[in-house]
């Protein structure tokens, strides 16, 4: 990738808001509900691109500009110089998108991190203030 850095500027720019599932269309989301994942980050989608063997960047500093909270954003080298695509599979930033959107709920990070949340579902009831009435 160091070859790469200059160029980096013309590389596809993927944020995890494009393939959140949470969120709707005027918030940003590019594919459909059903194709994309919940909050995924821009280090799954990292991963996510070194399994589909293409070269990328993750800029952490970066955020998206509908929605300034939330940070990172990856870059992602879908065709070479002379023109030839890096994986004949992605031939398109949507194409990317999907496949990315696919693999992420299969990261490894993401199935630890989703089994303490569901054995935790069992909240206690909420006591506020029982029953003073107001006159």
């Amino acid at each position: 990738m160091d070859g790469g850095v200059p160029n980096i500027k013309k590389w596809v720019v993927v944020y995890p808001v494009y393939i959140n599932s949470k969120k709707t269309i005027a918030e940003g989301r590019r594919i459909s509900v059903e194709k994309g994942c919940e909050n995924p980050t821009c280090i799954e989608i990292g991963d996510c691109c070194s399994h589909l063997k293409l070269p990328f960047a993750i800029e952490i500093d970066k955020a998206y500009p509908r929605d300034f909270m939330q940070v990172g954003r990856v870059r992602v080298l879908l065709k070479r110089e002379d023109g030839s695509l890096c994986n004949p599979a992605i031939p398109s930033r949507k194409q990317l998108m999907l496949h990315v959107a696919e693999l992420v709920p299969r990261h490894p990070g993401r199935t630890k991190k989703q089994e303490p949340a569901s054995t935790s579902n069992a909240a206690t009831s909420k006591s506020g203030k029982g029953g003073k009435k107001k006159r």
